[in-house]
């Protein structure tokens, strides 16, 4: 990081508190008080993904985990960490995973290079390629193919949700909780609703569904 863009970040963040407290000089004050966000954002890593602006949200507003590929692995416990907190002591209702056209862990995903560390979370998203094996390769389309395994990526993450003991305990105890699957298109700044929304045991395969008294 050069010196000149440090400082710049450094003067942006009090033009930002500027620019707050111009239209509620109190703002900072609430904010201090605590969180209710209604909503956990599971996202990619990616710079160009920004949780809040997509979605026109403020401050406290969304809780936000993001990783490379917006991935939900069962072994994760950062992950799993956010997921207890947000569901169990913010109660939020809803929770978005929402992938991205152009994404990068997807798309090395579908190739063979090595990259490093990383091939070994890429290995997740190399098993759901497997999982739809059948219809991925009967695209011929790269680029085409390419979107529609995000799309699908996304989708079984959302699955991978459901299947936690930390959603099944909410869902099993009466709690109000929504999970959705979204992609967000870079080029254009619009969500694509994937529209896989569940939000009960009932939406699981049986071999899933935990035995919670």
């Amino acid at each position: 990081m050069t010196n000149e863009y440090y400082k710049q970040i450094l003067d942006n963040n009090k033009a930002w508190v500027e620019s707050k407290l111009g239209l509620d000089p109190d703002f900072f004050n609430k904010l201090a008080e605590g969180q209710q966000p209604p909503l956990l954002w599971i996202g990619c890593a990616d710079s160009r993904v920004p949780a809040n602006e997509i979605i026109g949200a403020q401050p406290g507003e969304v809780f936000v985990h993001r990783n490379i590929a917006n991935m939900v692995v069962h072994t994760d416990m950062n992950m799993l960490s956010v997921l207890d907190y947000a569901v169990n002591v913010l109660k939020v209702k809803d929770i978005i995973v929402c992938g991205h056209y152009g994404c990068g862990g997807v798309k090395t995903a579908m190739g063979n290079a090595s990259v490093g560390l990383i091939d070994n979370w890429l290995r997740h998203i190399k098993d759901t390629y497997r999982f739809n094996k059948a219809e991925l390769d009967a695209i011929e389309d790269e680029n085409e193919k390419f979107n529609r395994f995000v799309e699908i990526n996304a989708m079984e993450q959302v699955l991978n949700l459901a299947k936690t003991s930390i959603v099944q305990n909410a869902w099993a105890n009466g709690q109000e909780l929504h999970l959705h699957g979204w992609v967000y298109g870079i080029g254009t700044g619009l969500v694509n609703d994937l529209e896989v929304s569940l939000n009960s045991n009932d939406d699981l395969d049986k071999v899933f569904q935990l035995d919670i008294k």
